[in-house]
C-alpha cells in the first residue's frame, strides 16, 4: 500500500496544514485517517492517503453500493430505493436549466442517471474508473463508457459529477479537463457532502460525509465558490440534498453506536436527519448540497 501527502492547498496553494480530526473508514478497511485544515483558507482534506495507483482498494467491497448495485443490507436497500426517486428529481433539476442535448455523467458507477436520461431522449456519455462498475454501465445504457475524460473527442451542454469531486486525486486538473469539454453556455452540476452540517457537527469523527479515505477532500460552501471561481466557473445556483440527511445520519448511527438495535438506530437517526434539514432550511448548511456552475 502506496501513501502520499497532499503538499499544496488546491484553492489557495498554502503549503501549510494543521490536523484537524482522526477519523476512520468505517466501511471496508477499518484504518485511521487524518484529516487536514489548510492553516490559510480553511480548507479540509484527507493526508496522508493511498495514492492514485492503491486507492482502488478500497473501493473493493460489496459494501461500496454505487459500483455493485446489491441491496444486501437494510441501509444498502433504503440506498437504493431513495436512488430511484432521486433520479428523477435530478432529471428535473437539470432540465429547469438545459431542457435537452448532450449529457456527460462524470463518475456514472453503474450507470443508473444516464439511462433514466437516456429514456428521456437526451443523448448521453459516461466516465467511470472503475472498470467493475464501468461493465455495468455499459451494459444497463448500451452505450459505451469511459475510463476518463480524456477519450472523449466531444463537447457537452451538461455535465454531471453527483458525489464525485471528493474522489478525485487531480482536484484542479480534473476540473480544468472538463471545463474543455463543456459547450460554451453549458452547464456543470456538482453535489458534494457538506462538512458544514448540522449532521456533521453532530456525529463528529463518525460522520459518513468523510468516507476516508475514497473523500480525498471535504468541501464547505466558501470552499466550492473558490473553488470554481478560481477555475473560471460562476456559480448560479446552489440546491441542498434533502435525502442524503436521512442516509449519511442512518450510516453515521451505525459507525458511532453499532451495538444498538437497528431499529434504535434507524429512529435516531430519521431524527438526526430531520433536525439537520430543519437547520439548513434557515442556515442553507444541508448535508450534501448541488451547486450549479457556468463558465465565466
Amino acid at each position: 500500500m502506496t501513501f502520499e501527502t497532499v503538499s499544496a492547498c488546491p484553492i489557495c496553494s498554502s503549503e501549510q496544514f494543521k490536523p484537524l480530526l482522526v477519523t476512520r473508514d468505517y466501511s471496508i478497511s477499518k484504518t485511521e485517517f487524518t484529516l487536514q485544515e489548510c492553516v490559510n483558507c480553511n480548507f479540509v482534506l484527507t493526508s496522508p492517503r493511498p495514492d492514485r495507483n492503491t486507492i482502488s482498494l478500497y473501493y473493493q467491497s460489496a459494501n461500496y453500493i454505487s459500483h455493485t448495485n446489491k441491496g444486501n443490507t437494510l441501509i444498502d436497500r433504503l440506498y437504493l430505493v431513495a436512488r430511484t426517486f432521486t433520479l428523477r428529481w435530478k432529471y428535473k433539476l437539470v432540465r429547469k436549466h438545459k431542457p435537452g442535448g448532450f449529457v456527460l455523467d462524470f463518475g456514472c458507477g453503474t450507470g443508473a442517471f444516464l439511462q433514466y436520461m437516456k429514456k428521456r431522449n437526451w443523448i448521453i456519455a459516461g466516465v467511470e474508473p472503475s472498470q467493475t462498475a464501468r461493465d455495468q454501465a455499459s451494459e444497463n445504457t448500451g452505450t459505451t463508457i469511459y475510463s476518463s475524460v480524456s477519450s472523449i473527442g466531444k463537447k457537452f451542454d451538461v455535465i454531471t459529477l453527483w458525489h464525485v469531486l471528493e474522489h478525485l486525486h487531480d482536484l484542479n486538473k480534473n476540473i480544468q479537463e472538463l471545463k474543455q469539454h463543456l459547450e460554451k453556455g453549458g452547464i456543470l452540476f456538482i453535489a458534494v457532502p457538506n462538512h458544514n452540517s448540522l449532521d456533521s457537527k453532530n456525529y463528529g469523527a463518525y460522520w459518513a460525509g468523510y468516507d476516508v479515505p475514497r473523500h480525498l477532500w471535504h468541501f464547505s460552501q466558501q470552499d466550492m465558490v473558490k473553488l470554481l471561481n478560481k477555475e473560471g466557473f460562476k456559480i448560479i445556483d446552489t440546491v441542498g440534498m434533502k435525502l442524503d440527511a436521512l442516509y449519511v445520519s442512518l450510516l453515521s448511527e451505525g459507525y458511532k453506536h453499532p451495538k444498538k438495535s437497528s431499529f434504535a438506530r434507524f429512529v435516531k437517526a430519521m431524527i438526526s436527519g430531520v433536525k439537520s434539514n430543519l437547520s439548513a432550511g434557515r442556515t442553507g448548511q444541508y448535508s450534501s448540497i448541488i451547486y450549479i456552475a457556468k463558465q465565466v
